[in-house]
């Protein structure tokens, strides 16, 4: 069975002047899932982050948010809703126990889900400090610390990781798990292809206004057709028969010392894994690496821009 949808965007044109953000905009998020929202600055990814916040509202189209339109006058559903954005702005002479206790009455959310958070960002110890004395990372695990009050059913992240070091941003996807775990739909805008890509159900990448790609990793890779990269390293023993091995099996590049690599097409890929898994292979190690989140941008960067 199909999740139920949280969000739904249905023909969302946006204008601003002679100038449109966004173009015939139509996606359908849905509850449990984690989508990544890619696109270069100016792309229309802000934008769409607004429209669903109601902080604006669309020229043409409309906009469903748990049922609702966010830009009426009563929009209830916004106390469901969980917003960090890219630059987290609070008062610097407040602590961050007294910031989340403000936002909590806000959000009419129960006050004693302020130490639970502080605890789950790891700002337990610094609770009691002025903002003022925190690094930029501190602010950030505060800022979604403040977007997780009152258990959000929609989550909307603006380049969340930005400032957190590995383990914190590690920290960060296992709360994403909990969440989409728990039945809420998290949206990710984040340049940071390489860490979105084992932790996204789903990609929407948008270029100009305009959707140009939307699905799951392994959809986009059987759109985009892309070369899966094979590497095979072999040992100093087997050195002597990886050349006649070579002139069997296609144009291998050398990458360092024992170290083989090949860009194998969809229609290849497997006769040639099959080829360098046999027991006669002078292999001693294998890697199939597919077309990263990264590679499967530029390549519908370059598609669409190559149909304008």
């Amino acid at each position: 069975m199909n999740a139920s949808p949280t969000v739904e965007i249905t023909g969302v044109t946006k204008t601003y002047g002679k100038v449109r953000a966004v173009t015939d905009i139509s996606c359908v998020l849905r509850e449990g899932e984690t989508i990544a929202l890619v696109g270069h600055n100016g792309a229309g990814k802000t934008t769409l982050i607004k429209l669903m916040l109601g902080l604006i509202g669309p020229s043409a189209g409309t906009v469903r948010v748990l049922g609702e339109d966010p830009a009426a006058g009563q929009f209830a559903a916004r106390r469901r809703l969980g917003y960090l954005p890219e630059n987290v702005s609070f008062n610097m002479s407040l602590t961050g126990r007294e910031t989340l206790g403000f936002y909590a009455r806000l959000k009419r959310a129960p006050l004693d889900s302020v130490e639970t958070l502080l605890h789950r960002v790891g700002l337990t110890g610094a609770g009691d400090r002025r903002i003022g004395t925190y690094s930029k990372g501190m602010r950030q695990r505060l800022g979604l610390a403040q977007a997780l009050l009152g258990r959000p059913r929609v989550l909307l992240l603006d380049e969340p990781t930005t400032g957190l070091d590995p383990a914190l941003r590690r920290s960060f996807y296992e709360i994403v798990a909990d969440l989409r775990a728990d039945g809420a739909t998290v949206l990710l805008s984040s340049h940071a292809l390489t860490e979105l890509e084992g932790e996204a159900d789903r990609v929407i990448i948008v270029n100009r206004g305009v959707k140009i790609a939307d699905g799951t990793i392994e959809d986009l890779r059987r759109i985009a057709q892309l070369p899966t990269r094979i590497r095979v390293r072999y040992s100093d023993a087997d050195a002597s028969r990886m050349d006649e091995w070579i002139g069997r099996t296609g144009a291998w590049r050398r990458i360092n010392g024992h170290m083989l690599e090949m860009d194998a097409g969809p229609e290849e890929k497997l006769s040639l894994i099959r080829r360098a898994a046999s027991a006669d292979a002078p292999i001693a190690d294998l890697d199939i690496v597919p077309p990263t989140l990264d590679e499967l941008y530029a390549h519908f960067l370059g598609s669409e821009a190559a149909t304008r």
